[in-house]
C-alpha cells in the first residue's frame, strides 16, 4: 500500500514525500488507519518492522486534523531506553517537518544543561514528550508537571519495559493521566505480563499482529555445536589470525558477560561490557569507543539488541542460544544493515540443543554447523530431541521425604544419616528476573 492511499493530511503526506516514504509495512498498513480512528491498540511486532512510524504518523495526523489545547503535553511516548527515546525523537522531528509541534525527548545520562531542557519542555506544554520511565518521573517528583491535556499515551517495546523492571514507575505515569485518552502499546512479544498490562490500561483495544520477520538472506547465518567450556576457546581460535572488528558478542546474563569480558581482555582482545548495572554516562562511553572502533568487541545482553542503531556490524556472535526466537532474531539483525552483508555465529552447548533447534523449525532449514578445531577436544552430537529429554528430565520434582531419615554413602563407603526436612519450611516463590 503506498501511503498516499491512507487518511493522512496533505502536510504529513508532503513530509513523508520529502523524506522519500513511498510504500507501507504491513504494520504501518494495518495499524495507521485504527490509531487515526482514536481506537487504542495493542500491536504485535518486532524492532525493524517500521513500527516506529506506525504509531508517529497517526498520532501527528490527529494532532494537526483536531483540536487541542496550546502549551500543554499532549502526547506521552514511553520507550525502555535512552537510544530509542533518541531515535524516536528523531522521527518525530523528520516526520513532522512540515506541521508546527515541538517535542521533547526526556532520558538520563546527561549534563545539567540538557536537564533544563527537558524541564523548560515539560512546564511549557511541548506537544509530544518522548520520554524513559525512570527520568520523566524524576521530573514528576521534583515539580508539577501539567498532564490534563495527554491525549495519547503510546507505550514503544511495552515487553523489554517489564523486562527491565519499569511496571510500577509506568502505573505511576498511567496514574497522573486523563482517563479519556488514547492509549497504544508496542510489543515485540506478547507474554502474560503484556497481556495482563493490557487489561489494566488498555479499553477495548484493537490487537493487530505481525508475523516474526525472517532475518535477511544477506546475513551468513552459522554455528558450532560445542560444550560450554569450549566456547571461550573458540573465540579465541576466531581472532588468533585474524583482529576483531565491530563485533557484538551475546549472552543472556550480565555477570556472565562481565566475565566474558574480562577474559577476552586478558587474551589480548580489545573487548568491553555493556549491561544494565552501568550507569547511562558509563554506557554512553563504552557505544562511543566501540562506534569510533577503539573498542573492537562489545559483549552485551539482550539490551542491546533493540533499539541501539549501530551500522557496519561484521560479526554477531550469539554466545548463549537465546529462549526465544525474537531475541535471535533481534541479535543478529544488528548486522547486515542498510544492504551489508553479514555473520552470525552461535555456540550451542548440549543443554541449549533444543532452544537451537526451535530457531531453525522458525527459520525453515538447517543451519550450517561448522567443525570445532579438533585440538578443542572431542564435541557432543547435535540431537535437540535427546537434549529435551535431559532437559525434561533434570526439571522433574524430587520425591518428597519429609519427617525421614536421608541417607548418603562417604566416600570410604560408610552409610550415614542426614537430617530430616523441616516440614515448615515454605517453598519460595520463583522471581522473574531478566539478567539484563
Amino acid at each position: 500500500m503506498l501511503f498516499t492511499e491512507l487518511p493522512l493530511c496533505d502536510t504529513l503526506l508532503d513530509g513523508l514525500q520529502a523524506m522519500n516514504f513511498k510504500e507501507t509495512t504491513p504494520v504501518q498498513e494495518q495499524a495507521i488507519p485504527v490509531i487515526i480512528q482514536k481506537k487504542d491498540v495493542i500491536a504485535c511486532a518486532q524492532t525493524g518492522t517500521g513500527k516506529t512510524a506506525a504509531f508517529l504518523l497517526p498520532l501527528i495526523n490527529n494532532l494537526q486534523t483536531e483540536p487541542h489545547e496550546e502549551h500543554k503535553i499532549n502526547a506521552i511516548i514511553m520507550a525502555p531506553t535512552r537510544e530509542l527515546a533518541q531515535q524516536i525523537d528523531q522521527q518525530m522531528e523528520g516526520f513532522s517537518y512540515f506541521t508546527p509541534f515541538s517535542s521533547v525527548a526526556v532520558y538520563g545520562g546527561n549534563d545539567g544543561d540538557v536537564w533544563d531542557i527537558q524541564k523548560k519542555g515539560l512546564i511549557s506544554g511541548a506537544d509530544v514528550v518522548i520520554a524513559t520511565p525512570g527520568r520523566l518521573l524524576s521530573h514528576i517528583n521534583l515539580y508539577k508537571i501539567d498532564f490534563s491535556g495527554v491525549k495519547y499515551f503510546i507505550l514503544d517495546e511495552a515487553d523489554r519495559m517489564l523486562d527491565m523492571g519499569f511496571y510500577d514507575d509506568i502505573m505511576k505515569i498511567e496514574k497522573l493521566l486523563p482517563k479519556n485518552r488514547q492509549t497504544i502499546m508496542f510489543s515485540a512479544t506478547m507474554p502474560p505480563k503484556i497481556q495482563q498490562l493490557a487489561k489494566t490500561i488498555l479499553r477495548d483495544p484493537q490487537e493487530i499482529t505481525i508475523a516474526i520477520a525472517r532475518p535477511p538472506e544477506a546475513i551468513l547465518q552459522s554455528a558450532y555445536i560445542c560444550y560450554e567450556p569450549q566456547k571461550i576457546e573458540i573465540v579465541k581460535q576466531l581472532f588468533s589470525d585474524k583482529k576483531p572488528n565491530k563485533v557484538i558478542l551475546f549472552s543472556g546474563k550480565k555477570q556472565k558477560v562481565k566475565e566474558i569480558a574480562k577474559t577476552l581482555r586478558r587474551m589480548g582482545l580489545s573487548a568491553d561490557a555493556m549491561h544494565s548495572d552501568l550507569e547511562q554516562s558509563e554506557r554512553n562511553s563504552v557505544m562511543h569507543e566501540f562506534r569510533n572502533e577503539r573498542v573492537d568487541i562489545l559483549v552485551a545482553t539482550d539490551i542491546v539488541a533493540r533499539g541501539i542503531d549501530i551500522d557496519d556490524i561484521s560479526l554477531i556472535i550469539n554466545f548463549d542460544v537465546p529462549y526465544d526466537v525474537e531475541d535471535y532474531v533481534h541479535r543478529i539483525g544488528r548486522t547486515a544493515r542498510a544492504g551489508d552483508s553479514g555473520m552470525a555465529i552461535t555456540f550451542v552447548s548440549p543443554d541449549e540443543q533444543f532452544r537451537f533447534s526451535k530457531i531453525e523449525k522458525f527459520l525453515q532449514k538447517s543451519i550450517y554447523k561448522i567443525p570445532v578445531p579438533s585440538e578443542l577436544g572431542e564435541v557432543p552430537e547435535y540431537d535437540p530431541e535427546k537434549s529435551r529429554k535431559e532437559s525434561r528430565k533434570h526439571s522433574g520434582k524430587p520425591k518428597k521425604s519429609f519427617g525421614k531419615k536421608r541417607t548418603s554413602k562417604t566416600t570410604d563407603g560408610k552409610v550415614t544419616q542426614k537430617p530430616s526436612r523441616n516440614k515448615s519450611r515454605s517453598r519460595s516463590d520463583k522471581k522473574n528476573q531478566t539478567g539484563s
